[in-house]
This record gives C-alpha cells, structure tokens and sequence, in this order.
C-alpha cells in the first residue's frame, strides 16, 4: 500500500516507516510540522518525501491521520475525504486533556475513521463515543543488549522537563537526587539545574548531570552504562524512551500511573505510586549490580515479546488489510463535519518520552 502519513512523531515513525509498505511523509521548503518530510533520518528508502502539491490524488491507497486538522488538509490536497474517498484511521497518540476522564475525543461518535490508540490506557480514557477503536501497542526497533550499569547513576529521558513540569515528574527528581545522581537526557533539560537549584535542598549540584539531547546512536550508549532507568512521568501515553531502556537492558523504577504497570511486569523493576518504595529500590540498584543486571536482563526480555517490531508490524499489516478499498465504498454515516475538525485544539507531544 502507498500510505500518506505526516512525521508526527519521531519515535513512532522510526517503527512505523519499517513496515513492507510505501511511505508518503509531505515535506515543505521550511519543514516544520506540516513538512518535516524524513526529517534527516535514516529510515528505508520506502519511506518517501513527497510534495502535496503534485501529488498524485489515485495513488494514495490509505492515510494515517494524526491530528484533526490533517482531515482538511487531506481533502485540500487530494480532493478525497479521509474515510470516505479514501480509507482512513485516526492514530491517537496521547493520553487525554483536560476534564479527565470525560475528555471527548475530536473523532468522537463518527463511524467512517477508526480511531488506534497506542495504549490500552488510552482507549480506556479517550471517551470516542461510538466511533470504532482499536489498540495497536508500541513497536520498537531493537537496539541491542548495550546494558553495562558501570556508572551509578539513574537514567532518566524527558523532553521539557521544565515547561512540562508535574506531568513528568520533575519535582520529583530532588528526592531521587537524594538517593544518587541523576543523568538526565531530552531536548529543554539545560533548564533543569536552575529549575531544580539542588542547593537548596542540601545537594550537590554533581547529582544532576545533563546530558541533554543527543542522537539516538549516543542515547543508547550512554543511558545502558546508567544503573538503572527512572521513570517519574505522572500523565504520558507511554514513554517510548522507557520501552527502549528496558530493550537495552535496564532495570526500572517507575510510577505506576497510565500504562507503566502493563510496560514493566513484575519482576523487572518496581512500579509504585509510594515514591519513598521506589527510591529505596532504586537504592537497592544502585548498590548491587548483579542485582540490577538480572533484573534488566527480565526488562528487556518483557519488551522483547511486548513491544517488539515484528508484533508491532504485523498489527499495522492487519488493520489496514482490513479497511475497505479505496473511492468511496465507506458508510457515509455518522461523518463529522470537516469544520468541526479544522476548530479541534488536539496538541500532539512530538516525541513525548
């Protein structure tokens, strides 16, 4: 299939575009979120740039939508509407906003775009009405059995930790900070000493050391020579960051909001809600390695069979064998109308880790 699909999100895009279908990610002169195109990534050569404006309408077979206004912009373009002219799904990629858990979802109560949520959390707590669902999970190209744990530190990955605030944990870090040094990674952490001023809580400002945001390559590396991985997010989908750790081999500490508790099962890490708990087995990690080596060995066999690329892929290959051909053979009922989709705030975290 030839799939129209924007680069969105980075880190579900890096499974996505690994699939056996063609690729079609717009692209503009500025880039931007309209026209990142690849982004300068390396992916297959399947997933292709394209320039809407000369795109060929008949030669996209189906489009993956992943923010209201993208139902407009598809029609504009093509002079297809998404799920009516052309097959369509709806990807949500975030947990709820606002009047949780009443929070209606912008596709809500129509029939003709399925909405795939990414976490079974998720389509708990999106209220789509009658709209059709689906849950397809996290797939994560693997990157290898990096975990060494030589430096006693946690590793903690977060974009906009300061802005972000409560949602991921960030004032939670003091606490860990107590118990041993942080090495925190993601795009806006430079802020966070300042924001966080350890100083005042008696710390040494060694105990949180930036990393900051780095390729993926590095990322990697890095993080698996950190002893453990931490997790403090209060409201995330599910951090992919968190999956990939767990693939490198690392043991987890982790709040059990969202979907942590399905993402890391007993025995490979602790979830909890009791923050003190957690940073007692964070200690235990800290201080026994073998420990923290078996424990990450159980992590990554977990993510393995859960979040692995292939389960990912297939589920895709599945779902979109099962939408309906192309030019018009969908019900027409149940359709929102397109300006009731262009007026949807809908703010996609980017990468949300």
């Amino acid at each position: 299939m030839r799939i129209l699909v924007w680069h969105v999100h980075g880190g579900w895009m890096e499974a996505f575009v690994r699939g056996r279908h063609e690729y079609l990610l717009p692209t503009l002169p500025d880039g931007g979120p309209w026209g990142l195109g690849r982004g300068g990534r390396d992916w297959p050569v399947a997933a292709k740039e394209v320039d809407l404006g000369t795109l060929d309408p008949d030669s996209v077979d189906a489009v993956v939508l992943q923010r209201p206004e993208e139902i407009a912009a598809v029609t504009k373009a093509l002079g297809r509407r998404p799920g009516v002219d052309v097959p369509a799904v709806y990807l949500e990629h975030n947990t709820p906003k606002g009047d949780v858990p009443f929070s209606l979802h912008p596709l809500a109560d129509q029939r003709s775009i399925p909405v795939v949520h990414v976490t079974h959390f998720n389509q708990l707590f999106w209220d789509t009405g009658s709209a059709p669902t689906a849950v397809i999970e996290h797939g994560i190209p693997d990157p290898g059995h990096l975990y060494t744990g030589v430096q006693e530190e946690m590793g903690v990955v977060v974009n906009e930790p300061v802005r972000r605030g409560r949602v991921t944990g960030t004032d939670l870090l003091p606490g860990f900070a107590r118990v041993g040094p942080l090495r925190v990674f993601g795009m806006g952490t430079d802020a966070l000493p300042s924001a966080l001023d350890l100083g005042s809580h008696g710390l040494d400002g060694d105990r949180l050391r930036i990393s900051g945001d780095v390729p993926a390559a590095r990322l990697h590396r890095e993080l698996a020579r950190c002893r453990l991985y931490l997790h403090p997010l209060r409201w995330t989908s599910l951090g992919l960051a968190l999956l990939e750790a767990m693939h490198l081999g690392m043991p987890v500490v982790a709040l059990a909001t969202t979907e942590a508790a399905r993402a890391v099962p007993h025995g490979t890490g602790l979830v909890s809600n009791d923050v003190d708990d957690l940073q007692k087995f964070a200690q235990r990690l800290l201080d026994d390695p073998d420990d923290a080596y078996a424990i990450g060995l159980r992590a990554r066999q977990a993510a393995l069979e859960r979040y692995g690329l292939g389960k990912f892929l297939r589920a895709w290959d599945e779902l979109l064998a099962d939408l309906p051909a192309k030019h018009g053979q969908r019900p027409q009922t149940g359709l929102i109308p397109l300006s009731h989709h262009t007026q949807a705030s809908h703010d996609t975290e980017r990468m949300h880790p």
